[in-house]
């Protein structure tokens, strides 16, 4: 499953974001990819992330395969659109 997102915090998917978004991605058994600018990131990683730039407007696509990639989908778009509670 997969799906558009756009980041919208003022500091993009700096260091606590990309932390939070790696900790709800890690709650799931599915394998999680952003993916941005043509790259796939793994979304797990918070080294990957970080090393991505992912600026307030990026668009991302964030990508689920496995048995609970609709939950994990959406539970990382909740999270993104919430502006990562910033």
């Amino acid at each position: 499953m997969e799906r558009k997102v756009m980041i919208q915090n003022e500091t993009g998917l700096h260091a606590r974001p990309a932390s939070s978004f790696v900790k709800v991605a890690s709650q799931f058994t599915s394998d999680i990819n952003i993916e941005f600018n043509g790259k796939l990131i793994n979304g797990k990683s918070i080294l990957n992330i970080l090393s991505a730039g992912l600026q307030k407007g990026a668009e991302i696509k964030i990508i689920a395969t496995g048995a609970d990639e609709k939950e994990a989908v959406e539970a990382l778009e909740n999270l993104i659109n919430s502006k990562f509670n910033e």
